[in-house]
Parts: structure tokens; sequence; C-alpha cells
């Protein structure tokens, strides 16, 4: 886990007499069913942003303020926040991992008019009508997993199973697949976690003779006990395992599951070498976390640096950041950020970050491997 605390106040990052600050707030999971991890590499980014902009003189010698709300992948918990922290004056909208949550916070900040950048969730339809109000720094989802299926395409994989739980994040991604495995004849076959126990599950895919399981279920379950006995079962020992939304990115996983672990291909959204910035904010983020920081950390970071640019040209006034989304030009720690409207989509999106499909080394896994970029 990480060693990054969760935040005992709501707001960091202000200094004392140094006049009003600027604010800005956060929604991160930071308690359970939420995705702790993936939540404190999200919040060690955006606070490793904000202390470096309060470091250079804040936003016109104002310092920036984050304030902080758990979500708890609860998208009911989330909505009342966004109302909250409008009424509190934040002058935007900052983070977010589970996507289903996501959507509850950029149909609140569109609601009341208030700038939204989310940092880390990538289900395509993020709110149901076009917005000016919201932005998106990750892929959408139906970008990164075309990815993931060019990859299992390329490794020769064209019977798929997916072991899926009740979700429209999941449900998004098995569509996805399927979309792009069936023109190269390739099939994609549903097993329903919600309704099997892990010994039946290893019996439907022998029973469907797939060549690959992805695990488009929760972490750490049943994800954990799902990869246990898959890899124990024999009959299933020539059958690839994968988790395409990032579940072994993170120290949780391996501690969890060690060797067995390893092995499981994931997308990951960082460039093949960081640059300067990327490098220096990695080594911070790594004293920060205690460990390797995943790719969310560097998408915190990234969130607060586009915020901060464009408070600075625009002010705290929302409705001129939220003009201003399609003017920006930010160095990244991953590539130059710019917004744009894709075709279909219905916020503005940085088309696109780097993409990657990478997995935990089996001769090491503490290591990750690279096995394909989009």
């Amino acid at each position: 886990m990480s060693t990054s605390p969760s935040p005992s106040p709501s707001a960091t990052g202000a200094r004392r007499g140094e006049g009003p600050s600027v604010r800005v707030g956060a929604l991160v999971p930071l308690s359970r069913p939420g995705w702790v991890e993936a939540g404190r590499h999200v919040l060690a980014g955006l606070e490793l942003a904000v202390d470096e902009v309060n470091g250079a003189g804040g936003i016109g010698g104002r310092p920036l303020e984050l304030l902080v709300r758990d979500t708890a992948a609860d998208p009911r918990r989330a909505a009342e926040a966004v109302e909250e922290l409008a009424g509190l004056g934040v002058a935007a909208l900052a983070g977010e991992y589970h996507s289903v949550v996501a959507r509850a916070v950029a149909a609140g900040a569109d609601a009341a008019g208030l700038p939204y950048l989310c940092t880390s969730a990538v289900l395509d339809a993020l709110t149901d009508r076009p917005t000016p109000w919201v932005a998106r720094l990750c892929p959408a989802q139906s970008h990164s997993w075309r990815v993931f299926a060019q990859f299992l395409l390329g490794a020769g994989h064209r019977r798929v199973a997916v072991v899926t739980q009740p979700s429209v994040y999941w449900a998004s991604g098995a569509r996805v697949l399927r979309e792009c495995l069936a023109p190269h004849g390739g099939a994609v076959v549903e097993v329903d976690a919600a309704a099997l126990c892990p010994a039946a599950v290893c019996g439907e895919l022998v029973r469907r003779e797939a060549t690959a399981v992805l695990l488009l279920v929760g972490h750490p379950e049943p994800a954990v006990s799902l990869v246990r006995a898959v890899r124990g079962d024999r009959r299933l020992a020539g059958v690839l395992v994968g988790a395409p939304a990032g579940q072994p990115e993170f120290a949780e996983w391996a501690a969890l599951l060690g060797g067995d672990g390893a092995g499981v291909p994931f997308l990951r959204y960082l460039p093949e070498r960081l640059g300067p910035l990327g490098a220096r904010v990695g080594a911070a983020l790594r004293e920060r976390l205690g460990g390797e920081p995943s790719f969310v950390a560097f998408e915190g970071y990234d969130t607060v640096a586009v915020l901060a640019e464009v408070l600075r040209s625009q002010g705290p006034d929302r409705a001129r950041i939220a003009a201003s989304w399609p003017h920006l030009a930010v160095e990244g720690t991953r590539g130059r950020i710019r917004f744009s409207r894709e075709p279909g989509g219905s916020v503005w999106q940085w088309a696109w970050p780097p993409v990657q499909v990478v997995d935990r080394d089996p001769a090491a896994p503490g290591r990750l491997r690279v096995l394909h970029t989009g």
C-alpha cells in the first residue's frame, strides 16, 4: 500500500498570511469499497503539484488550496461533495478514479456550472450530453481498450473470455473488445463472476475453450481469488490472464498474489521513456509514496499542472476557465496536453495520452515489462 496518508484536514496546500487562497476541490477514493491505493496515488500527484505551485508563488501571489473529499467509490457521496464544494466557492474540481463516480461528478459539475478536470476515469460517456464544463486527461475507454484488443490479436488470441460483474464500465469494456475482435474472426464470451464461484468460473473457461481470460471485476476481490483459481487449475495452464483496468499496477496486487500476479497484462498510460519533467516528478512521487508511483500519480500531477496554468491566465472565474479548455497547451509529465472534441464525445479530451500494455515480469515481479504500445 502507499505510505501517503489520507489528509486529516480536508484542505491541503494553503498557507497562512498570504491572502485568500484559490480553492480547487479534489475528489478521490480514500476508503473502501473504493480502490484506496489508486486514490492515494492520485492524491499524491495532486498534492505534489499543489506544493510546487505554491513554492513558485502560487496563483498570482495567492496560495492554491486543495479541498479533498473522499468519494469511497460512491456516486451519491460524490454528488453531495460536488454540491458542498460548489457552495464553498471552489474555482474548479479535479480527480476521481472510478468511472461511475466520475459520471456523477461530471453531471453535478455540469448542472452547477463548475469546471471539472477528470483525472483518471475512462468511461466514454462521462456525461449524457455535450458540456463545456468538463475536460478529461485520461484516454477514453474505447481508445485504450482498442489498444488492448490489438495486443490480444497480435499475441494470437481469438477466443477471449471476460469474467464480469454488473457495471456500466465493465459492460462498456466488453463491448469495445467484442467490436475489435469480431472483424478478425475473434469472439468474446462472458462469464458472470457474480453467479459463479472461482472454481466454477474455471470450469466455464475450460468448457468455452478460451485462450485468454480478462478480469473485468473489482479489486482486491474477486480479482485476487480468480487469479489464484486460474493459476491453480492445470486445465488452464496455457491460458493468458489479463486485467486491462490496471489492477496489477499497484503494490497491493504483488503483495497479495506474489508470483501468481506476474504475467497479467494491463493498461498503463505512460510513455516508454519519461522526459526531464516526468523524471523529476517521478522521483518526487517515489519519495512521497515510499515506492514506485503508478501512472495515476502522474495523472494527478498533470491535473493540477493544467488547472494552475488556466488559473494563472484566467483567474478563478468559472466560466472563463471552462471557455479556455480548447485553447490550453500545457507541458505535462507524459507529453504536451491539449484538449479537443473527439467525434461523438461529450467532454473536452486530451487525445491522446500514451497507452501501453504492460505486465509484471515473471522473472522479477517487482519489474514491469512493456508488451505493446498504442
